[in-house]
């Protein structure tokens, strides 16, 4: 297997080799070729844990949808070693939101009971894109965005897992997935289509007449076969990937190793009410917001959201005795502090105040410089430029009435330079900056 340096998260080869978790290479089943991977014959002779006792389980399933297949979660904590617990995300974006921390959340729980998580950032697999959940091919990204993304998924991890090395395996997928041809033949080899079409996601498209591309279907191998690369007893997910993860099941057997437990866990609906949290649907909350961002966004969530959100989230329950205003307050100055601070979300709740409970502007306004053309500023090129909106977005706002200046609404496209000079320019209702003409 081609190794790859990650930094202080990762152990070297050598200090892995002393502790028994020495690689190997798996025999391929029916497929006939053969492919190295990452295997730990050793893993556990030098470490433990305590007994593992029916609690245990049921602390470390709580709030699942589904473990799988029935009762092998139990018997792998019963070998009495720390698990090798997987979760693989893919850099398709640059952040990480709250929807990614519900099983990161599940994860840092095997962690401080003593389980080594292996987090897969699938550096590979986004040259594909998971095709859970779509109706068509993801669109290919660039290795550079690939990169950066990455980069972004891994700090923003370390928000809500542990880095500590002794308890994290920080890896790559491109590690084993950038294989020769016969290992690729052997690893396909191990599935038959019609695995592959029993999937809803294919069978709808199929049913609707709608193509699925070679690459879509050769995602869910590759995915298992990140199982078999680090040797995974858990595996956990959205409950959106059932399919593959039970898929790395068999693929395991293929590679003659023992087969992972799954731990699926629920979606979080985005602040829309409607579709799971997702950036490219707009109905997200980002770990990596801004403080006021955060609190602001929480308290759009619908009413009926607070018992998953809280539930998801916090571990708990909405204080029965507030009302669904005050409890959104609670949860928004909650994660404003978890992944924030304390402090942050003590501003971010008295700026909340002081422009949706006193109808005023923030107390501090983010200033922005323009320029005028011909003695003219052309407003949505402003706003496109300054809220990361598309010009035909910002028409649309200003045609709405969704653009303010010092509280008063403007339609108009164009704008003499001096009457937005120091005033103060909204869009929505929480986006403000402070206009300063260059001269």
């Amino acid at each position: 297997m081609r190794q790859v340096a990650l930094g202080a998260a990762r152990r070297s080869s050598t200090e892995r080799s002393a502790e028994g978790w020495a690689p190997t290479t798996p025999a391929v089943g029916a497929g006939g070729g053969s492919c190295t991977a990452t295997r730990h014959p050793a893993r556990g002779s030098q470490s433990s844990i305590a007994p593992v006792t029916g609690d245990d389980a049921e602390l470390l399933a709580r709030g699942a949808v589904e473990v799988l297949p029935a009762g092998e979660l139990e018997r792998k904590l019963a070998l009495g070693r720390p698990l090798r617990v997987k979760l693989g995300i893919d850099p398709t974006a640059p952040d990480i939101h709250l929807g990614h921390t519900v099983v990161l959340g599940k994860l840092r729980t095997f962690q401080d009971a003593g389980h080594i998580v292996v987090l897969i950032i699938g550096d590979f697999t986004a040259r594909i894109g998971d095709p859970s959940g779509r109706s068509e091919l993801r669109p290919m990204l660039s290795v550079e965005q690939i990169e950066e993304n990455a980069r972004s998924y891994q700090e923003q991890a370390f928000k809500v897992i542990d880095p500590d090395p002794s308890r994290l395996e920080l890896r790559r997928n491109s590690e084993w997935l950038d294989m020769d041809m016969t290992s690729l033949l052997g690893l396909v080899r191990t599935t038959t289509v019609g695995q592959l079409l029993e999937r809803d996601d294919f069978a709808n498209r199929r049913a609707r007449g709608e193509p699925v591309s070679m690459l879509e279907l050769l995602y869910p191998l590759m995915q298992g076969y990140d199982s078999v690369a680090v040797s995974a007893d858990v595996e956990l997910g959205g409950s959106d990937q059932t399919f593959n993860l039970l898929l790395a099941r068999d693929i395991q057997r293929a590679y003659n190793q023992p087969q992972q437990a799954v731990l699926t866990m629920p979606l979080l609906v985005g602040i829309d009410g409607q579709e799971k949290m997702s950036k490219s649907l707009g109905n997200q909350i980002g770990v990596s917001d801004p403080p006021g961002e955060i609190y602001g966004r929480t308290m759009s969530i619908p009413d009926e959201l607070l018992d998953s959100y809280f539930r998801l989230l916090l571990g708990s329950e909405p204080p029965s005795d507030l009302s669904p205003r005050d409890a959104k307050r609670l949860l928004a100055k909650e994660l404003v502090t978890r992944f924030d601070s304390r402090a942050a979300a003590e501003e971010a709740e008295a700026e909340w105040d002081q422009v949706f409970v006193k109808q005023g502007e923030p107390e501090q306004v983010e200033e922005a410089q323009i320029e005028s053309t011909d003695g003219i500023v052309h407003m949505p090129a402003v706003i496109a430029a300054l809220f990361d909106v598309s010009r035909s977005d910002a028409r649309r706002l200003l045609t709405s009435g969704g653009v303010h200046l010092d509280d008063q609404p403007i339609e108009d496209i164009d704008l003499p330079p001096e009457r937005l000079d120091g005033r103060v320019l909204r869009i929505g209702r929480r986006r403000f900056r402070r206009l300063r003409v260059k001269r």
